[in-house]
């Protein structure tokens, strides 16, 4: 849960922060590429993390992952020197879908406690 929690923490802090606060993985003028990557890797991370919170709840933790990149792309538009764009949110949704896709798989996988 903490791990989560940090997680959403840092993404959310990485999406509204002003631009010279904002972390950036290769300098604030990297490739396109590597801010894509940024983007699906922070995301599958969440939606990996929540899939280990909410067990066989994929579409409760897929929502969870669409929400919230919907929702802070949203707050990013309130933020004046950032800019929201549709193809972010897919992006980022897409990489928290491929998150809690590989989550529900290991979690398939492994053996379940005796009850």
């Amino acid at each position: 849960m903490a791990a989560s929690a940090i997680c959403l923490a840092l993404i959310a802090y990485a999406t509204l922060a002003r631009l010279a606060g904002r972390p950036a993985l290769m300098g604030h003028h990297e490739a396109y590429w590597a801010v894509v990557i940024e983007r699906f890797s922070a995301y599958g991370l969440l939606g990996f993390l929540l899939s280990f919170l909410l067990p066989g709840r994929f579409i409760t933790a897929g929502a969870l992952v669409v929400a919230v990149a919907m929702g802070l792309e949203l707050l990013q538009a309130l933020t004046l020197d950032r800019d929201p764009g549709l193809l972010d949110v897919l992006q980022k949704t897409a990489g928290g879908i491929v998150g809690v896709i590989f989550a529900q798989t290991v979690l398939a996988f492994l053996p379940r406690p005796p009850s």
